[in-house]
């Protein structure tokens, strides 16, 4: 039989309290995420506001303005119409906006034209020249339709049975249609585009601008009926196939990389995006000493006038016996957003001295990589800082998420100084982002004739008394952006 009773029980929990979840919030915000979110709170909030910009209030008028109303207005003189200046307006202002001869013409005015402007993408810019063609309405929307299949990179990504299936159920056309519209596309600018293959991309930029070249035949035949040897490199097949001295194939060669493999890129270029480092690093009297950047937040603090009639309110209350629900409204909606602004200006507090502590424990710990560079970073994890600073390892993700240092070796993420260890022969560790630094230096010193194969990277590290894998030497390449041996090699 079950019995009912009461009983007592002792325990430990975390309970997150909005204030606490406000500072964890606002730890993992970016400096623009924290800018945003101050002026939201800002706006919201009469009870915050920015040292600088107390608010003056008072019910009577100050003595300047009483001074000013006493004062009888004076009589104000007429202004000419044109003053006599010894000055020219293009002397002052920059005519620069009205005509631009050239396309390369720039000036200063430019950057307020292009500051908020949206860059004309690839589809755009074909998509204006078929509009502004001679072309018909049936064989406008069939390049409509091939428009839509070229990407980012200017080929076009389906063949033309796809583009006329399509078309067929809405438009009385023929295939050959298709093809011709095709033709007319290819011949848009920029010259290359709705390429189906790199050869017949390169084809395009051959056949428009280089008709003349005395290498042109041999450079059309290299391109339509040997691109397997370019895409080897295989110089001697090339020179032995067309048969080329060595001048003519360096002229050929140099013909075909003036070519754009892939001519849409010139429209992908996305608007630069500055970054505000958090913190600056500089080495003082032979100390590397951190700073917070004062920029990326205001100062700010609780507005006087409002606390102080607050403390009034309070007094006339405790006078009173009796006291209106308007007052009592007014005075807790006080009360309340003067609580969240203590608390707002408390987590900002905690906010930046969390992230100068974290910061000045990376400097700490990486002073190798400050003096020597990517090859000295020392082996580092979460788990070291928190270890350090007695703080979460996920409160250690976050500070060092989407916060920056300025260092005299330039900007970087938090993150890019931590990094998994490899042991070495001398019992020590070495980090991963040193050793992917001693890869890239050996294949920037290689042979090019004979590039450094990844087996060969390996034996080389052991001899540096690295012991890593050939597969990780192969991941740390590819995370450089380095191709394989093969591809780098350069043929005689």
């Amino acid at each position: 039989m079950i019995k009912q009773g009461l009983s007592i029980k002792l325990g430990q929990s975390l309970s997150m309290t909005p204030q606490l979840q406000q500072a964890i919030r606002l730890l993992q915000l970016s400096s623009l995420e924290l800018q945003q979110e101050i002026q939201e709170v800002l706006e919201s909030n009469p009870l915050l506001e920015k040292i600088g910009d107390e608010t003056v209030a008072s019910d009577e008028p100050s003595q300047l303005e009483a001074e000013q109303s006493n004062e009888s207005p004076e009589p104000s003189e007429t202004i000419p119409e044109e003053l006599n200046i010894d000055a020219e307006w293009d002397d002052i202002y920059d005519p620069a906006w009205k005509v631009k001869n050239t396309a390369s013409e720039s000036s200063s005015s430019d950057f307020i034209e292009t500051m908020h402007s949206n860059p004309e993408g690839l589809h755009d810019h074909l998509l204006w020249q078929v509009d502004m063609s001679n072309l018909s309405i049936q064989d406008k929307a069939i390049a409509r339709l091939i428009i839509d299949y070229i990407n980012d990179d200017g080929y076009l990504t389906e063949d033309l049975e796809q583009v006329f299936d399509s078309l067929s159920d809405s438009l009385l056309i023929d295939f050959d249609e298709v093809g011709a519209v095709l033709t007319f596309v290819q011949n848009l600018g920029p010259t290359g585009i709705a390429a189906r293959n790199l050869s017949e991309c390169l084809l395009l930029q051959l056949n428009k601008t280089a008709k003349d070249h005395p290498l042109y035949k041999k450079a059309a035949r290299l391109l339509s009926k040997n691109m397997d040897l370019l895409e080897k490199r295989d110089y001697t097949g090339i020179k032995r196939t067309l048969g080329l001295t060595t001048a003519k194939l360096e002229s050929l060669m140099s013909l075909i990389r003036s070519f754009d493999p892939q001519p849409g890129k010139i429209f992908s270029i996305e608007s630069a995006d500055y970054i505000t480092p958090d913190i600056y690093v500089k080495k003082i009297n032979g100390r590397w000493r951190i700073s917070l950047n004062t920029e990326i937040q205001p100062e700010l603090q609780v507005n006087h006038y409002y606390a102080n009639m607050l403390n009034k309110e309070n007094t006339q209350v405790s006078q009173t016996a009796s006291d209106s629900s308007q007052q009592q409204e007014a005075t807790r909606y006080i009360k309340d957003n003067l609580q969240q602004a203590r608390w707002f200006i408390k987590s900002l507090d905690n906010r930046n001295h969390t992230i100068v502590n974290v910061a000045q424990a990376i400097i700490n710990r990486q002073q190798a990589f400050l003096q020597y560079g990517d090859e000295a970073m020392k082996p580092m994890v979460l788990k070291d800082l928190a270890e350090q600073l007695g703080l979460h390892e996920s409160t250690i993700s976050r500070v060092t998420t989407h916060k920056f240092m300025h260092t005299p070796r330039g900007v970087y993420e938090f993150k890019h100084f931590f990094s998994s260890h490899v042991s070495t022969d001398t019992g020590g560790e070495c980090s991963a982002t040193a050793i992917r630094a001693m890869i890239k230096k050996m294949i920037d010193s290689e042979d090019p004739a004979k590039p450094l194969s990844d087996n060969k990277l390996t034996n080389l590290l052991k001899e540096r008394g690295i012991n890593v894998a050939r597969r990780t030497v192969a991941k740390y390449r590819e995370a450089l952006t380095i191709p394989s041996s093969h591809d780098r090699k350069v043929f005689a």
